[in-house]
């Protein structure tokens, strides 16, 4: 028995973290993984949808609806990005910056790294310390 891809997702993320998450009996007996690792079969030549690609970053960033890292990557940093815009800035309109830092204090203590990366990605705007959502 294979395991579920949360559970690939998972490992792989403690992984990154120097931890160890213990393996199902099922799995580890059966020898069901292959030489090159759990890695391999979500890094094979299956075609994964950007929702997936989305879904599995919004998973490893964000936790108990708070941010828990910057990613470090441009794909993955721009994924949290438009999430961070749909959460934060639902509406077409003027955000002083102090609203912007309330809002994004939600999410992170890091309001002014994910503002100005915000601004870089396009995302959002920024006129005599007034923000827009730019798209």
């Amino acid at each position: 028995m294979n395991e579920s891809e949360p559970q690939v997702v998972a490992r792989q993320a403690v992984a990154r973290r120097g931890a160890s998450l213990p393996r199902s009996a099922s799995v580890a007996e059966s020898g069901a993984e292959s030489a090159a690792g759990p890695e391999s079969a979500s890094e094979s030549g299956a075609a994964h949808s950007p929702l997936s690609f989305e879904a599995k970053v919004l998973r490893a960033f964000v936790r108990d609806g708070r941010l828990v890292s910057i990613p470090a990557r441009p794909n993955k940093r721009d994924v949290i990005l438009r999430y961070l815009v749909s959460q934060c800035f639902a509406e077409h309109r003027a955000y002083p910056e102090r609203e912007v830092n309330e809002r994004l204090g939600q999410y992170h203590e890091d309001v002014a790294a994910l503002r100005r990366y915000m601004v870089i990605a396009d995302l959002m705007t920024r006129a005599d310390g007034v923000y827009r959502r730019a798209r």
